[in-house]
């Protein structure tokens, strides 16, 4: 019997694109078998028996001939000019690219390779998805030869293209079109992940299309069904997979031609009870969303032959599936049944019921007898275990999904669990809340006079501040947020880190590698809400010491061991050890002394002020190649360096301490704790030495980058990078972005301060809250994106000579607890300068309509002196920045679709344009409006453009603040200069 892939392939097998693909594969290697003399020759393949092979429990290959046709005359499948000349390669994927969408027949089995006649247009067929400027092309076709194209009856368009939404208008001209295949999916992004394309709606009028039979809508941004496509009264195929639904309409069953519909990777929850109207349906696809329940109306799909539910959350299934008596499969795996209709075994076509990996305990004989149930994955048999606070009452819990312009929720007493928009999850049991609360969330970003961290800390994640700060729940809540992984796994660990209102102090932390996100997760549960954060530090130990003494070891190297003997003190103490590993190579090049050998540097600390009563043994492994044997050991080079609890002190005691060896360890006895190192080296003054190595084993080496966007010089991306990421990161951004080689290496303290700074003619086009003084203010943290993109501008004429400028990048304030000799080496105005890289600013282009070219938009306040104004320099700013996405954030702007167009056409081959006239457009008719820059930033969050809303909402922000103190500055009570309250947007 063959499984569910086997039939899959075959389906695809059958169809006449993968036969095309095929034999592409297969005429590549004729072509290379043949001589150029020969490989001139056109020929036909004739594909035989293609359902026989398929029949028969797996797929085979279809037998294919080859024969050569005459190559002469008009007639000739010869590329025209080439009749003396071998086909190139790309001749031969042009060619192919033809065969990859089905046709009219040739005759029965056969298919001719179509004629290349120099343009795209091949009979009734129109494949411009394989160009990277098909929309484009389309646009081009239609105007030159609009009559040929309004007969197209198969069109693939690629949905990654910025020309899709116009020409996504002139689809409904196609009055016969019967195949349209609108997809996204066709670019990557830097991890090499499919992006989706920009649909998120169709014209109305599309529904129009009388003639279309099949739709494939996948890989874009629709979060529902536009309902132009309820209207295609003909339809009978329908794609919408990996897309962003939610549900579809509930006229969704008015499409009752339907016999094909896929929508996997989606976020459905439930489906319309007119599922059951699609009475033609014989595929149904629903994988991979979050369905809860069925309707009882998807019993009434009588020709269903596979329904594919698989991955979702249901955890019953209605008897009414019983009905389908023409069921082939049924696939419920990766769901969370706990029970299944034993009806299900009277299928009488049934050959698949897929039931792996649920939450089945027991299962009707009826159904276990099947041959064809598959039930790997669950506990069939085992008692019920009492569920973890996290499974229980999963089924019952309220979910809750925030959106990013969401910053509060309710909670009530029977709990619920909460994702928002930043991937952070909570979960709140039953019980945990005594009445109905609202708690307000908020991520903010790290400012190192707040968050303290200490030696060797590396910050994970942004803070998350949840209220009401203090209260007490009656039970535990658990966090899980998401965090950057640190690169070293076995000498540190990840643990969540809260803050009290007075100090920080950190949690019991669990991590979990979320394979379906790809994301690290920090698991913790606390009983009232403040400020939290994700560190990764150097792996803990510790143990209580009781009276009787106790041994403590380093899990780290389990070389380094602690020994207290009996009557060591006199109330148990808690004492925490770790371990810094200190690699020979990096000693090397820090020192540049091969000689020079140092052991893992152990810090030890107890919650008591007094000494021990009894020394404490401490072994530590000797450097490496270094041995203890009386013969080979010098001990005049063996050094214990003592480090006081900032590191800052280091103390040469090995004279004050008894020094025993072994052949590999090195043991000594003290009665308090901190810092120890061993060292085995030539040099005179050790503890200077160790000093600086130590300083240097907490900085990390960091180059600066100053990339311009390609498309927009003026956008300027500046980043401080860890060398070791430098080439991987600039690997992602060469195709967006063009600028100098990084700068030379510097060395950074984790949280240290540094600035930015644009000199020679280029300047900040922005008063930004973190622009300080005209420089632009970073906190560098090793493991988070230390990013910033900006637009920069120059007070000098660019219409004649491009402007040569640079920016600087400067230290400012390092971390409290570097020692004090590296922070005066930092003092100063611009005497810690670290790199310049040149910035250049391109000669103008004059254009016609340019603002820059005399051209001007009326001026405009939006908003008023109390909420901040967002002026006419503001919207230009705000234009440069809304590239592609400008049509959806026109329509979202409630712009109508015909305006949209109209702009669009208006303005052809002018991005620029049709982004100035959308959005002064919309602001002209909104200027009178109170809300409108409200309106502003939700409609920039809906079309998912975070970063503009985030941008404007600071604007605003600021704009306030500085009106605010306008008035105390005049001692008004109102009104203020809108200069003050202007802020020029980035």
């Amino acid at each position: 019997m063959p499984d569910r892939n086997q039939l899959r392939s075959c389906r695809a097998f059958s169809s006449p694109c993968f036969v095309a693909g095929w034999l592409s594969s297969q005429l590549d290697g004729c072509f290379s078998g043949l001589s150029d003399e020969n490989s001139l020759l056109p020929f036909t393949f004739t594909l035989t028996g293609i359902t026989d092979y398929t029949n028969e429990g797996g797929c085979k290959e279809p037998p294919v001939s080859f024969s050569r046709l005459p190559c002469s005359g008009a007639a000739s499948a010869c590329p025209p000019g080439k009749s003396e000349h071998a086909w190139s390669p790309a001749d031969r994927q042009q060619k192919m690219a033809k065969l990859q969408e089905p046709g009219d027949d040739l005759g029965e089995g056969i298919l001719v390779a179509p004629e290349l006649d120099g343009s795209r247009l091949a009979g009734n067929r129109l494949n411009l998805d394989v160009y990277p400027d098909g929309c484009h092309q389309f646009l081009d076709l239609f105007d030159k030869q609009k009559k040929e194209v309004t007969q197209v009856e198969f069109l693939r368009l690629n949905c990654n293209e910025d020309l899709i939404i116009s020409t996504l208008a002139i689809l409904p001209a196609l009055r016969t079109l019967k195949s349209l295949i609108l997809k996204g999916g066709h670019a990557r992004d830097e991890f090499g992940a499919c992006q989706r394309g920009s649909l998120t709606t169709l014209p109305p009028d599309f529904g129009n299309l009388m003639c279309l039979t099949h739709l494939d809508l996948s890989f874009n941004s629709f979060s529902s069904l536009p309902s132009c496509i309820t209207h295609l009264a003909n339809l009978s195929v329908l794609v919408v997979s990996h897309n962003c639904l939610v549900g579809l309409p509930e006229d969704f069953g008015h499409l009752t031609k339907l016999t094909d519909f896929f929508a996997i990777k989606n976020h459905f929850r439930d489906l319309p009870q007119s599922i059951g109207e699609l009475v033609a349906l014989k595929n149904l696809d629903l994988s991979e969303n979050t369905l809860e329940s069925l309707p009882e109306e998807i019993g009434n799909l009588y020709n269903c032959m596979e329904l594919n539910l698989s991955g979702n959350r249901l955890t019953h299934v209605p008897d009414s599936l019983a009905n389908l008596g023409s069921l082939h499969q049924l696939h419920l795996h990766s769901n969370l049944l706990v029970t299944v209709p034993a009806s299900l075994a009277n299928l009488p076509n049934l050959f698949r019921l897929d039931l792996q990996n649920n939450r089945l305990r027991y299962i009707p004989p009826e159904i276990q007898s099947k041959p064809f149930v598959h039930l790997r994955g669950n506990p069939l048999g085992e008692p019920e275990m009492p569920l973890t606070p996290d499974e229980s009452s999963s089924g019952e819990l309220q979910r809750l999904v925030l959106a990013p312009d969401e910053n509060s929720f309710t909670v009530t007493p029977k709990g619920c669990k909460a994702l928002l928009a930043c991937g952070i999850r909570l979960y709140f049991p039953p019980g945990a809340a005594t009445t109905s609360i609202t708690i307000h969330f908020q991520t903010l970003v790290p400012d190192p006079q707040w968050v303290k961290l200490r030696h060797h800390d590396i910050l994970l994640s942004k803070v998350l501040e949840l209220q009401p700060h203090g209260l007490e729940f009656q039970q535990e809540v658990q966090i899980c947020m998401p965090y950057a992984s640190p690169q070293t796994i076995h000498e540190r660990e990840v643990v969540v880190r809260t803050f009290s209102g007075q100090s920080w102090s950190d949690l019991g932390t669990k991590v979990e590698w979320k394979r379906k996100t790809k994301k690290h997760m920090a698991l913790c549960s606390v009983p009232h809400f403040s400020w939290f954060l994700v560190i990764s530090q150097l792996v803990e130990n510790k143990c209580n010491v009781p009276r009787e003494g106790t041994l403590l070891f380093s899990t780290v190297d389990p070389n380094i061991k602690v020994t207290f003997p009996p009557g060591v003190t006199e109330k148990p103490r808690t004492i925490r050890l770790q371990v810094l590993p200190v690699s020979p190579d990096d000693l090397k090049e820090i020192m540049g002394d091969p000689e020079s050998r140092a052991s893992p540097l152990l810090c030890l600390s107890q919650n008591s002020s007094l000494d021990f009563l009894r020394p404490v043994k401490v072994q530590l492994p000797l450097p490496p190649g270094v041995t203890g044997l009386d013969l080979t050991l010098d001990r005049s080079r063996v050094h214990l360096l003592h480090g006081d609890l900032q590191a800052q002190i280091w103390d040469d005691i090995t004279d004050q301490v008894v020094l025993e060896f072994t052949h590999r360890y090195a043991i000594f006895e003290v009665t308090h704790f901190s810092w120890y190192w061993l060292w085995y080296t030539t040099k005179k003054y050790v503890s200077g030495i160790a000093k600086k190595v130590y300083e240097r084993l907490r900085m990390y080496q960091v180059n600066f980058i100053a990339l311009q966007r390609k498309k927009d010089p003026e956008q300027v991306l500046l980043q401080c990078v860890p060398k070791h990421k430098v080439d991987p990161v600039l690997k992602k951004l060469h195709d967006r972005y063009r600028g100098p080689e990084p700068s030379d290496m510097v060395e950074m303290f984790e949280g240290e301060q540094f600035f930015a700074a644009f000199e020679r003619g280029i300047n900040i086009d922005a008063d930004r809250p973190d622009c300080m003084d005209g420089r632009l203010s970073f906190i560098f943290y090793s493991h988070l994106k230390n990013m910033k993109e900006i637009y920069v501008t120059s007070a000098m004429d660019r219409k004649d000579q491009a402007v040569k400028g640079q920016v600087s990048f400067y230290r400012g304030a390092v971390p409290e607890n570097v020692p004090e000799d590296a922070s005066r080496r930092r003092k100063g105005p611009d005497s810690h300068w670290l790199a310049t890289l040149p910035i250049k600013l391109p000669k103008l282009k004059l254009r016609q309509g340019d603002p820059s070219n005399g051209f001007s938009f009326p001026p405009l306040n939006l908003g008023n002196e109390e909420t901040g104004y967002l002026t006419q320099a503001n919207l230009l700013s705000i234009a440069r920045r809304i590239g592609a996405d400008w049509q959806t954030i026109g329509l979202n702007l409630g712009l109508t679709y015909q305006q949209i167009e109209r702009i669009g056409y208006n303005n052809r081959e002018d991005l620029d344009r049709q982004i100035l006239n959308m959005l002064f457009s919309w602001a002209q008719q909104n200027s009178e409006d109170q809300n409108c820059v409200e309106k502003l930033v939700i409609a920039m969050k809906e079309s998912g453009r975070q970063d503009i809303a985030d941008e404007i909402e600071a604007i605003i922000d600021l704009g306030r603040q500085k009106y605010r103190e306008s008035i105390r500055r005049v001692g008004l009570d109102q009104g203020s200069s809108t200069e003050d309250s202007a802020i020029a947007m980035v």
